[in-house]
């Protein structure tokens, strides 16, 4: 860490402590550190929002953090969070933002915050990051290609947010979870989904598309869609009308019920799928 933020001496009058720390009157924000069992350091910002960190070398658990944290500049994300492997774990935490990530890591979990917005600058040159999970947040924008400079991501989970518009994603992805969000029928790009060839699961369950977004990839498996408004299906949606021998195999799993529609109306929309949708048939 850069010097600059830390003050390196051992405060005594913590060492060999078991109680939880506390937030004086000052507006002081404290937490304990397990440096080994049985023995806790004290960790308390600055009046310029910098970390006065107490401490020998090598801290490796944090086991209390205030929930002020969200708002602190310059914390290593790594006393704030959770740090195992290339996995970063920053559920409630009561964040407001992404914070700086180690380029290292792999798999970012910051679900039950309080985040707003997501910029590219989050995510730049994270050249590892496989997996974002930002369920239930307060995200109402994500700004455009934020995910497109990311070569390894495979899995977004942006369920219970307030998003209406799908971020374009690359076509590395396996699967989508844009559940209980605000997307209607502009939200999704034009053939968002025609050259992820590994996507395995997308799930828009509880929006407001009218649509389903085809062309959708061989690959997929499952197709969630309920309690959407959809209408209409064309019998080309899912089948290829111009050859009876082809089969999707793979898309076993359609969830439709919920919508205005009424499947009985497009028998032949079903006859290269191993199983008929689930929805409404009267």
């Amino acid at each position: 860490m850069p010097s600059g933020d830390i003050d390196g001496s051992v405060d005594p009058e913590v060492s060999g402590t078991s109680g939880l720390p506390s937030v004086s009157g000052s507006g002081d924000v404290v937490i304990l550190v397990t440096i080994r069992p049985g023995q806790y350091l004290r960790l308390k910002t600055k009046e310029n929002g910098r970390l006065d960190l107490r401490h020998p070398p090598n801290l490796f658990y944090v086991v209390f953090v205030s929930s002020i944290f969200s708002n602190l500049v310059g914390l290593p994300v790594c006393l704030l969070c959770t740090c195992l492997g290339g996995s970063v774990y920053c559920d409630d935490l009561k964040l407001n933002r992404v914070p700086p990530l180690p380029k290292d890591t792999t798999h970012f979990y910051a679900r039950y915050n309080r985040i707003t917005k997501i910029s590219k600058s989050d995510f730049a040159n994270m050249n590892k990051l496989k997996k974002i999970d930002l369920t239930a947040n307060k995200i109402t924008s994500i700004e455009d290609r934020t995910f497109m400079g990311l070569p390894e991501l495979e899995e977004v989970i942006i369920r219970e947010n307030h998003i209406s518009q799908l971020p374009a994603l690359p076509e590395t992805m396996t699967l989508i979870d844009a559940s209980h969000n605000n997307i209607g029928s502009k939200g999704i790009h034009k053939e968002a989904f025609k050259d992820m060839t590994s996507l395995l699961y997308l799930y828009l369950t509880d929006n407001d598309v009218d649509y389903i977004p085809v062309p959708l990839p061989d690959s997929l498996r499952s197709l969630h869609l309920q309690r959407n408004n959809i209408q209409m299906m064309h019998e080309d949606t899912f089948c290829n009308l111009n050859d009876f021998n082809y089969i999707r195999n793979a898309l076993e799993d359609i969830r439709l019920d919920g919508n205005p529609i009424n499947l009985s109306k497009t028998p032949q929309a079903y006859i290269c799928l191993p199983r008929i949708p689930i929805g409404n048939l009267i």
